[in-house]
């Protein structure tokens, strides 16, 4: 067997694949097809850029992406390291700059002496091991070559990216800092709506003119990314209720709370992009000028980057991927990323964690590894690779995937429950498997000693 493993896609997942099996002293070819060829999303050639937001999401132990980012940094993730060292304000949130953090973890990865990348399209599953991670946005010729290796079509949903707005462009007369509940500082710029500026906004978004979906694709999407309009037609209070809901928020002009409120968090160290909080859309760029210059505050907005939509590829999991995240049918072929069903930056790249470990596991004669399913990582795998499941659909990290605990604990103190048990589980399956040692074993070395200094 090759000392080598084949990696396809340098996004998130295949970043941290890529370090994790050049760490334990295998060779990488990393492949990714951009800038040779582009994609709906993507804006750089960069490894693991942002396409959407740049919020890695909660950091707390309170919820269960929180926890994840923990398991992920006992293992010595690159993506969390970089992360960490890459951060903007965002109160309770693990958010970056996007060009820093992509920057950050393409120089880590193109830098080890383990990895050679190549810039160019692979349009066939690769042979000996292997790791695909190629994202929700697969190209067409890869996306036919795994269609024909499972012998049915994709599953797949569209994504919609969010605006980004130029912060001097903000009247802050109107809109004022803040986080909910003065949690986190003044991280967020904040837009206030009355009642009759919120409706009206409502009934412009409706109306606006959308990008259309081609005919030959299924309209499904993600709930965590669902577009505006896709809210808005649910009801003209949804959206009150969603992204634009007021609580936690006084507005200092008038000492109240407002009607509603559209959120901007910092996009970037210095402060200077600003991205829209759950303003995902599919509206076409005109319309996305007129209508979101209706909100308060944003008046004179300059648009560094409008919304966008594009389609995101993921295959049938549970019927064919293994919890060590094999192909059930290709023992030397693992998935990471939202190809698999994951949904989220962190649920990507813990993935490609896995992946990587596994795949160096495999070279090396190990016996392969999935964490136990009271582990934020092992609770995702076990939904995401439970036999028999109907109607899949990607998921997030959540504590509803847990095993039920044996107490009655409820709220804060039982979703801190469920982390204590996580982790300490998640520490005993480390240790048991040598994880723990072999993901430190080499401590002259670590992703901070190839990252960008940390901005002051």
């Amino acid at each position: 067997m090759s000392e080598r493993v084949t990696i396809v896609g340098g996004g998130l997942a295949g970043s941290e694949a890529a370090w994790q099996i050049a760490e334990r002293g295998f060779g990488v070819d990393l492949y990714e097809m951009r800038p040779v060829r582009g994609t709906d999303a993507h804006r750089t050639e960069r490894l693991a850029e942002l396409v959407c937001s740049n919020s890695f999401r909660n950091a707390s132990l309170e919820t269960a992406v929180g926890c994840l980012k923990e398991e992920m940094r006992r293992l010595g993730s690159l993506v969390l390291a970089v992360a960490d060292r890459t951060t903007v304000p965002a109160g309770a949130c693990l958010a970056v700059d996007r060009n820093l953090f992509a920057e950050g973890v393409t120089r880590a990865v193109i830098e080890h002496p383990n990895v050679r990348l190549h810039r160019r399209e692979l349009e066939a599953i690769p042979d000996g091991v292997a790791i695909l991670a190629t994202g929700p946005l697969t190209s067409p010729a890869l996306s036919s070559a795994l269609e024909r290796f499972f012998g049915e079509a994709h599953l797949y949903f569209y994504d919609a990216i969010a605006p980004i707005v130029a912060s001097d462009s903000i009247d802050m007369t109107i809109a004022y800092k803040a986080s909910r509940y003065g949690k986190g500082g003044d991280d967020y710029v904040n837009c206030p709506m009355t009642r009759d500026e919120y409706y009206a906004f409502v009934d412009a978004v409706l109306a606006a003119e959308k990008v259309p979906a081609k005919q030959f694709e299924r309209t499904v999407y993600f709930e965590g990314c669902m577009p505006i309009e896709e809210m808005a037609r649910r009801g003209r209070d949804t959206l009150a209720f969603g992204p634009m809901r007021p609580v936690g928020l006084i507005d200092p002009r008038t000492g109240a709370r407002p009607f509603a409120v559209v959120q901007l968090r910092q996009d970037d160290v210095e402060g200077r992009l600003f991205n829209m909080v759950g303003f995902q859309t599919k509206m076409t760029y005109p319309e996305q000028r007129r209508v979101f210059r209706m909100i308060p505050g944003l008046a004179a907005a300059e648009f560094v980057r409008l919304g966008s939509l594009h389609r995101n590829t993921f295959v049938d999991s549970p019927n064919v991927l293994m919890p060590t995240l094999q192909l059930r049918a290709a023992r030397t072929t693992f998935l990471a990323g939202q190809i698999i069903g994951v949904e989220g930056y962190v649920e990507s790249a813990a993935a490609g964690l896995l992946a990587g470990i596994n795949a160096a596991r495999l070279l090396a004669g190990a016996p392969l590894v999935s964490p136990p399913a009271t582990t934020a990582l092992g609770s995702l795998l076990a939904y995401v690779t439970q036999r028999g499941r109907r109607d899949f659909q990607p998921m997030n990290a959540n504590y509803g995937l847990f095993p039920p605990l044996a107490g009655r604990a409820r709220g804060r103190e039982k979703k801190l429950q469920l982390a204590e048990r996580a982790l300490a589980d998640f520490d005993r399956w480390s240790i048991a498997g040598g994880l723990a040692s072999t993901a430190r074993r080499r401590p002259e070395r670590s992703p901070a000693d190839v990252l960008p200094a940390a901005s002051s």
